[in-house]
């Protein structure tokens, strides 16, 4: 090796000194490009979980739709027997309901809300549905049913009172003919209060006992189709928001609460909910001449 070749020990620590600075501006040039691109990542998840949220609040703010089911343009479907009902178009959205005009006839018009949930919906429901059936056959009496819906907390958040009042909306537009019959099946089928309620599967179950059942229900009671109907019958009754149609009442304050042409059966004065005669005696007061097979 000639001496030209060999580098003296100064020039071997310069050269050592450049290679590390090289690498040093190497390492930050890879740091930045790091950086950079990790930036970039956050930046688009960031877009995109904003994005998500912008979705969610999007939904949450768009309004339920308040229309109601068909044959209920009052908020309650009327019933002229067991299987015969007065067909109407359901309350349009944002709409408000129908009152139903009760003629002086001589007949026993009935009107009841209820809540699937109530245990004193259930024993009136039980002591009475064969004289109202009776009634209703023989042409002598109108039911006009309000499912209502106030009872939530007692089934453990499952909601059961809403979704049950909406599955039986599902039934007056696709089966109003079963109504009755559905109606008197989820008395039957009624969970204990603080309990956890009905699945969606057990609620189409019950409906399919009372006759009722067909894809189109199945659908609706899956989408709780008629929720937002049954938050507005809570405020139209419960809350208050308007009078009750063909009474006195300015609001409902508990279920049942049974009408007989505008007079109240009142539950108020200790009236036996599980005597069918007191119920008898009490629709004969308030229809002149009226009688169970023949109206006044």
């Amino acid at each position: 090796m000639t001496n030209a070749d060999r580098q003296t020990k100064a020039q071997r620590q310069n050269a050592a000194r450049e290679k590390a600075r090289l690498m040093r501006e190497e390492a930050k040039k890879k740091a930045r490009r790091n950086k950079i691109l990790l930036q970039s990542g956050i930046g688009i998840a960031v877009i995109a979980v904003l994005a998500v949220i912008a979705i969610v609040v999007v939904n949450l703010a768009r309004p339920t739709s308040t229309a109601g089911p068909k044959n209920m343009i009052s908020d309650g479907i009327l019933l002229t027997s067991t299987t015969s009902y007065v067909s109407t178009p359901g309350i349009p959205n944002g709409g408000k309901p129908t009152p139903t005009t009760q003629p002086a006839d001589g007949k026993a018009h009935i009107t009841i809300y209820e809540d699937l949930q109530c245990p004193y919906c259930n024993q009136f429901e039980t002591a009475n549905d064969a004289q109202l059936s009776q009634w209703l056959n023989a042409g002598t009496a109108t039911l006009e049913i309000h499912p209502i819906s106030f009872l939530d907390r007692s089934s453990n958040g499952n909601r059961y009172s809403s979704r049950a009042a909406s599955a039986l909306g599902c039934v007056a537009q696709y089966d109003p003919k079963d109504f009755f019959a559905v109606n008197k099946a989820l008395y039957a089928a009624q969970p204990a209060e603080g309990s956890n309620g009905k699945t969606d599967a057990q609620i189409l179950a019950t409906l399919k006992q009372g006759g009722a059942s067909s894809s189109a229900i199945t659908d609706c009671v899956h989408q709780e189709r008629f929720k937002g109907w049954v938050q507005q019958t809570y405020k139209r009754t419960i809350g208050g928001a308007a009078p009750i149609p063909n009474s006195s009442l300015k609001s409902i304050s508990g279920t049942p609460t049974v009408l007989v042409n505008g007079q109240q059966f009142d539950s108020g004065n200790n009236v036996d909910l599980t005597d069918a005669s007191a119920f008898l005696a009490f629709v004969k007061a308030s229809v002149s001449g009226w009688s169970p097979t023949k109206a006044g």
